[in-house]
């Protein structure tokens, strides 16, 4: 027996869902799901998934999350499903490498991060600029999703 009551179904109808994806769904997505479920609170569903799901996540993410407060160490990478892709209402890829077919009715967008590696930045350095570079368009995307 479904015991949610109207006003749980309103609300999950009302709230956006957004799934960030990568290949292996270790590193940047994670860390974009990790950081808007800081910044939006229960005001966005948010799930992240990889085309190519690796094992395990990359564990300089999750230290650089660990220096904001958020915890991902819980997280396993998960494979991005047509499930997932039609349940989403924006769909954020990060990075070129993975593909994703578009969903009518879904929006997708494709986040070019930066890539500190490029100009010699490796370890947890390079990870503290793309979670950064990150940090500012999840805000961004929350700003635009809820106003």
């Amino acid at each position: 027996m479904d015991t949610r009551s109207r006003d749980d179904d309103t609300r999950l109808m009302s709230v956006p869902r957004v799934v960030f994806v990568c290949v292996k769904n270790g590193g940047k997505s994670q860390m974009a799901a990790g950081l808007m479920r800081q910044v939006s609170g229960d005001t966005v569903e948010v799930s992240s998934a990889g085309t190519r799901p690796g094992v395990a996540l990359n564990t300089l993410s999750v230290e650089v999350l660990a220096e904001r407060g958020i915890d991902i160490s819980a997280e396993r990478p998960t494979l991005l499903t047509p499930e997932a892709l039609r349940a989403a209402d924006v769909v954020v890829v990060l990075g070129d490498e993975a593909h994703v077919d578009p969903v009518e009715g879904t929006a997708v967008e494709t986040w070019e991060t930066d890539e500190p590696s490029l100009r010699g930045i490796d370890g947890v350095e390079r990870m503290r600029l793309v979670r950064d570079d990150i940090a500012t368009r999840v805000r961004d995307l929350h700003a635009r999703l809820v106003g």
